[in-house]
């Protein structure tokens, strides 16, 4: 039996590495990978003689996949947790700490914002409740429209916008409110009279476990023990170019004729594989936009004074060109152990492609000046290297949910076809694994052997 992955990102590897445990050494499974190597947009470089990730950097820890998965995989030893602290907000030429106590920064609580905004936003942002809402079940909005016409543009803009920037290289402008705020739709849907009540019905309980957790070496580690131990073969710098229904399955140029196929590519690519074979699943891809990124990971002098805090996030309408920096080596203790500083510089949101096309001494040189301009001390890195990221994160806009159970409803006649990817129910690294091992449950359904 031969089965086709097309996409060999996270979900793609995770995929063919679950299908391997169920189905055995029996099954031919072939990895195809459009880049010059495996991983997607997780990728693991080398800054100063260390590892570096350049892609995503951490996962969230609360979600059991990752940990379960390092189990799994008997790496368990790789698993590391932030040190505990706060990042802060750049906004107004001041850094501010970050608010607590939000929802994807969305306030529970008027004085969490003070100082962060002004007194008038503080106003409103206390008189909401005595406010009338308007709220539909089963509608659905972007982000922005709803902050802002409820707590004020500020507190969009200055608190919510950064963490959708780290997230989704997107703004609340460009993020839907069922999508990436679920548990606050479903307050919302279940009759909270206010955007304030909503939040704090919606907050998770208090908890002693981490929220974020990240793997020692990087995610280069993850990358091969799920590719080697799927026994996959993987053709790298191969682009899928059709799909194609046969007799007995499917046809995927260029490898020809295969069995099954797991679909783990970007929103874009499955939209074009799936044009003749499941057009209604097509279109709703289609419809699904993506936005680009740059990092720029900077070494420095081991005693640069950074900041006591985990990262700096940049608020809307700042006259810097970085959208956020993360102080690694604050923010990780097995980092911070290294002979020298680590800051990731990240650049470009939603609709803003042109850091991409920036040179890579330009990148540097706007991540050393923006991040000497957020911490206030000179900034002279030993090394810097840079990734970008053209279309590398899915856009969860408002209807996404709709798209995605379009999509899922279109392909599910067909036992022998799955999807995974980061556009479907999630773009952190839990998600995607969780996509993965969906879909490669969803072909052993059909071909695992029967006791």
């Amino acid at each position: 039996m031969r089965i086709a992955v097309i996409g060999g990102g996270v979900s793609g590897l995770m995929a063919a590495y679950r299908l391997r445990t169920i189905l055995g050494d029996g099954a031919d499974i072939v990895v195809i990978e459009r880049r010059q190597r495996l991983g997607g947009i997780l990728h693991t470089g080398e800054l100063a003689k260390h590892p570096v990730d350049l892609g995503a950097e951490a996962f969230v820890g609360r979600r059991p996949e990752m940990p379960a998965l390092l189990r799994e995989l008997g790496l368990e030893q790789q698993l590391v947790f932030p040190a505990g602290r706060t990042p802060l907000v750049w906004s107004g030429g001041v850094a501010h700490p970050m608010p607590q106590g939000t929802l994807m920064g969305i306030p529970s609580t008027a004085e969490s914002m003070r100082g962060l905004v002004d007194d008038e936003t503080v106003a409103m942002i206390a008189d909401e409740p005595r406010r009338p809402l308007a709220w539909y079940p089963d509608a659905d909005m972007d982000v922005y429209s709803l902050v802002a016409s409820r707590f004020g543009a500020q507190v969009a803009e200055r608190s919510v916008d950064p963490l959708l920037g780290g997230v989704y290289a997107g703004s609340s402008r460009s993020i839907g409110v069922r999508a990436a705020l679920p548990t606050l739709a479903a307050a919302l849907d279940a009759g909270a009279t206010s955007l304030t009540h909503a939040v704090a019905a919606a907050l998770p309980p208090p908890s002693d476990t981490p929220v974020f957790g990240g793997i020692r070496d990087g995610y280069r580690v993850l990358l091969q023990a799920l590719s080697e131990r799927s026994g996959a073969r993987s053709l790298t710098a191969t682009a899928a170019t059709r799909l194609a229904r046969s007799t007995r399955g499917w046809v995927v140029d260029p490898i020809g004729a295969v069995d099954a196929v797991v679909l783990a590519t970007p929103a874009p690519v499955a939209a074009r594989l799936l044009r003749t074979v499941a057009p209604a699943a097509a279109a709703a891809a289609a419809g699904i936009e993506v936005s680009s990124s740059v990092v720029v990971a900077l070494s420095l002098p081991r005693n640069t004074a950074l900041p006591d805090n985990s990262g700096i996030l940049v608020a809307t309408g700042e006259p810097l060109r970085a959208k956020a920096f993360t102080l690694s080596s604050r923010k990780w203790p097995h980092l911070a152990a290294r002979e020298t500083a680590l800051v990731r510089a990240s650049f470009a949101k939603f609709g803003d492609d042109a850091p991409l096309s920036w040179t890579d001494d330009e990148l540097i040189a706007a991540a050393s000046e923006d991040l000497a301009t957020v911490t206030g001390i000179p900034i002279d890195p030993l090394e810097a290297v840079v990734q970008r990221w053209p279309g590398g994160l899915a856009q969860y806009a408002p209807g996404h949910l709709d798209r995605v159970a379009e999509i899922e409803s279109a392909t599910a006649e067909f036992d022998d076809l799955a999807i995974a990817g980061a556009y479907l129910h999630g773009v952190g690294v839990p998600a995607c694994v969780a996509t993965g091992e969906r879909a490669a449950r969803h072909l052993a359904a059909r071909y695992a052997p029967r006791s």
